[in-house]
């Protein structure tokens, strides 16, 4: 497993608006965008690549593909909010879906899957899972086994913020590469990640 903490001005200039509390849903939806963006290019530096030259006007030019071409696969909800941006970048890859949903119990947060719906074309691709937040891990370890489990890999997980004790759990969870925006303090009690940036899929469908 590693990690990727990106440490670009346009990253840093999104993620101070996601941060604000009195940041408008229009506008947390857009710096997600344009977060995603800029962490997905950096998350897709070392992708394989064929060389696929191309007639131009005037001649031959020397190009080259994505091959394979990735996979994309948002963690619903929240993950919804990075995929316009990825499909921007990536707009022939193929798309999963995941959802998870938040279980707080007396024992504590645990999470459940209640939609799997993956491509049938991942044997051998590699993957890149969308989830603004990687908290506890648990979620994001399971998605990652789900991937893992159809035969995708190599594995990248790209969010918007990540806590110490998810990537933690990540590391004795799962094979893969982290590209984040920051790495913060800690999780509270109700493990959110401080100081974060509230509840993602609230902030961007809900009524926070």
């Amino acid at each position: 497993m590693s990690v990727t903490i990106v440490e670009h001005p346009l990253a840093a200039e999104h993620l101070r608006h996601l941060r604000h509390k009195n940041t408008a849903r229009d506008d947390f939806r857009r710096h997600l965008d344009g977060l995603t963006s800029v962490l997905l290019t950096q998350a897709l530096a070392d992708a394989t690549c064929v060389p696929a030259d191309v007639e131009t006007p005037l001649g031959t030019a020397g190009a080259s593909r994505l091959e394979p071409m990735p996979a994309i696969v948002p963690v619903v909800r929240a993950g919804l909010g990075m995929l316009e941006a990825a499909l921007r970048l990536l707009p022939v890859a193929p798309v999963g879906f995941v959802g998870m949903r938040r279980i707080e119990a007396d024992q504590g947060v645990g999470h459940e899957c209640y939609l799997e719906s993956l491509p049938s074309e991942l044997e051998g691709r590699p993957v890149v899972v969308l989830d603004p937040m990687l908290a506890t891990g648990g979620s994001a370890a399971e998605v990652l086994r789900l991937v893992a489990a159809a035969g995708a890999g190599p594995l990248t997980l790209v969010c918007a913020l990540a806590a110490p004790e998810g990537v933690e759990a990540l590391r004795s969870a799962a094979e893969v590469h982290v590209v984040t925006g920051a790495l913060d303090s800690h999780l509270d009690e109700r493990k959110f990640i401080v100081p974060g940036l509230g509840d993602a899929g609230d902030r961007l469908y809900g009524l926070a």
